[in-house]
């Protein structure tokens, strides 16, 4: 494409009018009829005379704007047409063509447009060219920031801010995937992860994140939900990324997280036989439950968004604000269209969905961990599953379950969880000295050490919770309840030993 100069230089061609040279110059813009008549004028030929142009050579050249340039060397020679009477009808008609085009060309500024549209696109070519290049740039300075915070934490330096990644005040704030589907690469599971996937013993650490969402993928249409619910399987795949490229890169509260609790709640329907006894719709919402449980922690919990009245905490009136945020980030990406792995089903049937998932999310406040279980221990012993309550009793405990099952995995997939969780807290409590709030005992690495973290949470919180469970389905107390038991004796003993070694020696 030319420079603006050279688009609007005129054009010159040389005649052959008599023997002598003639000169014509004309717009490039000018019409076909208006060119004729110029070659006309210059040969002197009546005006409205159909006329030809040939070269040196004989060969016709086309009367338009395009028509190629000579040399004073080659010069071009108008030539009449025949006039008969036939002739004379078809030039006729040939310029009555000609001038109503013109007119057309006129009124409608064909040609100024055409110049436009391709100076503008030359020009959105070179600003998208520009963009992309500031996305890449801005990109690096993101990383550079996280890099940045990083290090400030580790010296225990100044604290960044702990505003939510998404503002609802922003509004239009896209959530949709950076990825589309094209790259998102399609993993084929062998035989022995997929039997591994339905256990509790499945090692959640050597899968990298696109692993993680094919196996997530695969869960969703092998429990036969995409099939129950007319799921888009691309719509499936979006779905899967936005959530993924939705959960913060936190030492605990990040998508491997969510892969674990989604993967639990995947083992526990296949361990408890849930697919017969739950309907299609509670399977879906235990398991969507799951998957979009944390989304967007900010990697500090409630106590700290209450006691620091964060934007987060001050929205939701300081009721379980980090979990009514991840039910928001869940349904706003659920709301985009090519996000919206519910889009084809009825409109009641979603809003049930949308309730009980809320419903589930809600109960991960471990605030509500003594209500949900008192509540579930009424009724486990008289357990019906055709009541409406028993059931929904049934998946708030699963999902509370699923979501601190770490300890029941083996040691070695556990043990690294604790060593995050840890760091999480740690950063927290951190943030909490240097902002003159209240510090917990179990997230400060003064006085904390792992025995102390996790010997009375598996004691009092996880095995009556398991146990309770157990009476329902006895399946699991080999492979679930008996680790933790294992655990909590694994603890006691480190502690044991650390007390051992920290008792003053005798004088």
């Amino acid at each position: 494409m030319g420079t603006s100069s050279s688009s609007y230089a005129p054009k010159t061609v040389y005649l052959d009018v008599d023997g002598k040279m003639q000169k014509v110059i004309f717009s490039r813009y000018c019409s076909p009829c208006d060119i004729r008549e110029l070659l006309c004028s210059s040969s002197h030929i009546a005006r409205n005379t159909a006329i030809r142009l040939v070269d040196s050579e004989g060969a016709l050249v086309s009367i338009d704007p395009t028509m190629p340039t000579n040399t004073p060397n080659s010069q071009y020679k108008v030539m009449p047409q025949s006039t008969g009477q036939v002739g004379d009808k078809e030039d006729m008609f040939q310029n009555v063509l000609s001038q109503v085009a013109e007119q057309f060309s006129r009124a409608f500024r064909i040609n100024e447009l055409k110049t436009e549209v391709t100076n503008r696109l030359a020009m959105l070519e070179k600003r998208v060219e520009l963009e992309g290049l500031k996305m890449v740039e801005i990109e690096k300075c993101k990383n550079d920031l996280r890099k940045l915070r990083d290090e400030m934490t580790s010296k225990g330096g100044g604290r960044v801010t702990c505003g939510c990644k998404y503002s609802f005040t922003e509004d239009g704030k896209k959530l949709s995937p950076r990825r589309d589907v094209p790259n998102y690469p399609k993993y084929t599971l062998s035989q022995e992860t997929i039997e591994a996937l339905k256990k509790p013993t499945f090692d959640v650490w050597h899968w990298e994140h696109n692993e993680m969402l094919s196996c997530l993928e695969y869960m969703y249409h092998d429990l036969g939900l995409v099939k129950e619910f007319n799921m888009n399987p691309i719509t499936l795949k979006r779905w899967l990324l936005g959530i993924q490229e939705n959960y913060r890169n936190n030492p605990f509260h990040n998508f491997r997280h969510c892969f674990c609790v989604s993967q639990m709640m995947y083992g526990m329907i296949h361990l408890c036989n849930l697919q017969e006894r739950l309907t299609m719709t509670d399977m879906c919402i235990l398991m969507t439950a799951a998957v979009c449980h944390d989304l967007d922690h900010p990697g500090y919990n409630n106590t700290y968004q209450i006691n620091a009245h964060t934007e987060l905490a001050v929205r939701y009136n300081d009721i379980s604000p980090l979990e009514n945020h991840h039910c928001a980030v869940a349904f706003q990406i659920i709301s985009m269209p090519e996000c919206n792995i519910f889009a084809n089903i009825e409109t009641e049937a979603f809003k049930h969905l949308r309730q009980a998932i809320i419903t589930l999310i809600l109960a991960t406040d471990m605030a509500r961990h003594g209500e949900i279980l008192d509540s579930f221990k009424q009724n486990v012993d008289n357990f019906d599953f055709t009541n409406h309550k028993h059931v929904t009793c049934l998946k708030l405990v699963l999902i509370k379950c699923c979501d601190i099952s770490n300890e029941v995995r083996p040691t070695e997939v556990a043990e690294p969880w604790l060593d995050c969780l840890l760091e999480e807290y740690f950063m927290q409590s951190d943030r909490e000295k240097s902002e003159g709030l209240p510090v917990a005992p179990f997230m400060d690495r003064d006085k904390v050490t792992k025995p102390t973290a996790q010997i009375g949470f598996i004691k009092f919180v996880l095995i009556p919770m398991f146990e309770t469970v157990m009476k329902l389905f006895p399946q699991i107390e080999e492979i679930m309840v008996q680790p933790l038991r294992d655990s909590r004796d694994h603890y006691e003993e480190l502690k044991q030993i650390d007390d051992a070694m920290t008792e003053p020696l005798p004088t």
